[in-house]
């Protein structure tokens, strides 16, 4: 089953690392954003199955998404990969739906175990 990810992240290098353990172990059509606004437009825009996201963004942070997701009744699959890692902050994107929180930088093996978790193979 082919699923439909964003990535978003304001850094390119931590966008091509998680793009790059997803695309060698699922069969995913890609999408990218580098700040929370852009994301918000492609998740409006189109169904995404999953979506990868970083916290500490211009524009519109991860937090801004998370709730704007959740008062737009937008259904897709949500991880956040932070080097935010303090306690309350997890607790938070916990709250707002999120599977689960990742500290950066993200191990491929640590990635796949929640997505498998939660049925993303």
């Amino acid at each position: 089953m082919s699923y439909s990810v964003l990535v978003c992240d304001d850094s390119a290098v931590a966008r091509k690392q998680v793009i790059k353990h997803l695309q060698s172990n699922l069969d995913i059509v890609l999408h990218q954003a580098k700040d929370g606004q852009q994301a918000m437009e492609i998740l409006q825009a189109q169904q995404i199955d999953l979506l990868c996201l970083d916290l500490t963004m211009p524009i519109l942070d991860g937090i801004g998404v998370l709730e704007a997701i959740k008062t737009n009744k937008i259904e897709c699959y949500v991880v956040v990969i932070s080097a935010d890692i303090q306690a309350q902050m997890k607790e938070r994107v916990a709250s707002l739906g999120a599977l689960g929180f990742l500290e950066k930088p993200a191990k491929a093996e640590q990635l796949l175990e929640l997505l498998h978790k939660f049925g993303i193979r």
